[in-house]
């Protein structure tokens, strides 16, 4: 499978823009530890795309990645990657085998959450947040309610990274998709 495929599928499966974009986002940062941790980039990336195609369709625990996980075995999808895509949510009980396994699980919420908190800087820039901006963010309970606090913290322990080292990581593999994701700054 190559990153035009798996494009292929997001887009068949994901309608909404905002769904896309989490996709971009997880995409730049499982890249980003993919050359950090001497993965294969396209193939991180690949995972990182397909996290939530099927969310749209099956959002439910029950459902959601296993149904995805289906279509992806229907469509020839190499299995490590299909396992890495169940490691994104801990209740399917797939254990993580590798750095891949543990990075999707450690990028998916955080880079929801960077995102979010550039999204309510004045200039909307990426460029405007750091590891102290987001620390803050999460200790407000009622900013980003949806984003578990805790899945950000357990998946820099997975990687074995210092928290602050994995949220400026995070927040550096963004800047270069910060245009597509809508991060990118508003012009004056």
């Amino acid at each position: 499978m190559d990153r035009a495929e798996a494009w292929d599928i997001l887009c068949e499966h994901t309608k909404t823009e905002p769904l896309r974009k989490h996709a971009l986002a997880v995409e730049a940062a499982m890249k980003a530890y993919a050359r950090k941790l001497s993965g294969d980039e396209e193939k991180w990336g690949i995972v990182g795309l397909l996290h939530d195609f099927d969310f749209e369709m099956y959002p439910t625990q029950e459902d959601h990645p296993l149904k995805g996980a289906e279509i992806l075995r229907r469509r020839g999808a190499p299995e490590d990657i299909i396992h890495a895509v169940l490691c994104h949510a801990p209740y399917t009980g797939a254990q993580p085998t590798g750095d891949m396994d543990r990075a999707i699980y450690a990028v998916d919420e955080l880079t929801g959450f960077v995102i979010a908190v550039a999204l309510v800087r004045p200039s909307k820039s990426i460029d405007e947040v750091d590891v102290a901006a987001v620390k803050k963010k999460m200790k407000d309970k009622g900013f980003a309610r949806a984003v578990r606090r805790e899945d950000i913290t357990v998946g820099a322990e997975f990687l074995g990274v210092d928290l602050d080292e994995h949220i400026a990581f995070v927040i550096e593999s963004l800047k270069p998709v910060a245009r597509e994701l809508g991060i990118g700054g508003i012009s004056a």
